[in-house]
């Protein structure tokens, strides 16, 4: 009852990551779990980024992917057809994934391009040796803002290696990795990496300016003990 072509059975798949996939899912139902899903959110992303950030795939039977439709084999059997709907999801969801990711850290270089002290952001600044007047607060926001952004790309993510449940499945290892190639994840994994780049060496820059701030401080401090 829940599909929309019953030529194929609805399945949807719950990731992790905050994401689900649907497959031949009814809009009634599709906004009916979505509605669900709100009900239990623990700091959700804004709407605007959710439904920017949503994927619609056109899919017949076969299975391979060409001209961006993904074709399932209409013979293979129903468990099987299931899994060649989770590795291109799984696909899907890292796509996702990736993408809020790509958006925090426009928001964070806008945000280190908004403190008048720290615009411009590029080389010739970091070169200058030009003193940054910054509270130590913000300073250690915008080093941990960095820090999480960087492991959650690099540290905690399925981004760089292909996931342990595909080792012993080669054909959906397949299927999930020609997806990640459809969708450009590594491609885009590296124009992140080299965008964060500058951001981790003027964090390392403001990180210094606070090293020197406390040190000023210790001895001012020590100086009115002793004298």
């Amino acid at each position: 009852d829940n599909a929309q072509n019953p030529s194929d059975n609805a399945t949807m798949f719950f990731f992790r990551e905050r994401s689900v996939v649907f497959w031949n899912v009814e809009k009634k139902t599709l906004k009916k779990v979505v509605r669900i899903f709100e009900q239990h959110e623990i700091q959700p992303y804004e709407v605007a980024l959710v439904h920017w950030e949503n994927e619609e795939i056109h899919y017949t039977i076969g299975e391979y992917l060409q001209h961006g439709n993904f074709l399932l084999n209409n013979e293979t059997y129903p468990d099987e057809a299931v899994l060649d709907k989770f590795a291109f999801s799984n696909a899907l969801s890292l796509s996702v994934k990736l993408a809020i990711w790509e958006v925090a850290l426009d928001h964070f270089v806008e945000s280190i391009q908004s403190i008048p002290e720290l615009r411009p952001l590029n080389d010739s600044m970091l070169k200058s040796g030009k003193k940054i007047k910054l509270s130590r607060a913000k300073v250690m926001q915008k080093i941990g803002e960095l820090y999480s952004l960087r492991n959650c790309i690099n540290l905690n993510s399925d981004l760089l290696i292909t996931p342990d449940f595909y080792w012993e499945r080669e054909n959906l290892e397949m299927l999930y990795d020609k997806t990640c190639q459809f969708l450009n994840i590594n491609r885009r994994v590296k124009v992140v990496n080299e965008k964060l780049q500058p951001c981790t060496e003027l964090t390392d820059l403001m990180r210094n300016h606070l090293i020197i701030l406390v040190t000023i401080e210790v001895m001012f401090e020590l100086g009115r003990v002793i004298f």
